[in-house]
């Protein structure tokens, strides 16, 4: 038996080859999932899933053999508005993966994922590490320096191979380097 939250409405997964299933399966708007066989709140429990990725899922046993179900991806087909079938995926605003709440979701395009991921908490924080991190670096400030005045000489006359070898790094690297990704902040 399943106690409903107020404001919290129960909807059924239908997927290819939910029918061969002995349960049927529901997901929530406030983001929880359960498996019945009549009726939710009378004879449904709640199911905790698995994690992939740090995304919660269902794993059932289908006979075509896909049987993994992305818990926010199933709500948002349920409980949010796709604007455009370019919104292919699904976002997490608050940037947790746990919190399935329909609010908390939202389609996006390719696009959108990348320029909501360099605003995650922990994105951030690890481009700080980064910036901040002296050991076990090949390149210090003094060789970024020369790399990039030696990229950007326009009498270079070493290939970005030959400067890879000639620093010890990889190609790459000298590209993330001219476009600002590495060592951004070296002038």
């Amino acid at each position: 038996m399943i106690k409903k939250i107020p404001g919290e409405t129960w909807k059924q997964l239908q997927f290819i080859g939910h029918k061969q299933l002995r349960k049927k399966y529901a997901v929530s708007s406030m983001g929880r999932a359960c498996s019945y066989s009549n009726d939710l709140t009378e004879d449904g429990k709640i199911l905790n899933g698995s994690l992939t990725s740090g995304y919660r899922t269902l794993n059932l046993h289908l006979e075509n053999g896909n049987g993994t179900i992305y818990l926010h991806r199933e709500i948002a087909k349920l409980f949010c508005k796709k604007s455009s079938p370019k919104y292919k995926f699904v976002i997490h605003l608050n940037h947790k993966k746990e919190d399935n709440n329909f609010v908390n979701l939202k389609w996006a395009t390719m696009e959108e994922v990348g320029r909501h991921q360099q605003d995650s908490p922990q994105k951030i924080a690890y481009k700080k590490r980064q910036a901040n991190k002296t050991e076990g670096l090949k390149l210090n400030v003094t060789k970024v320096k020369s790399i990039k005045e030696a990229i950007n000489n326009p009498k270079r006359k070493l290939t970005y191979k030959q400067m890879a070898m000639k620093y010890n790094v990889s190609e790459m690297t000298l590209y993330r380097i001219k476009s600002g990704e590495n060592w951004g902040k070296v002038k």
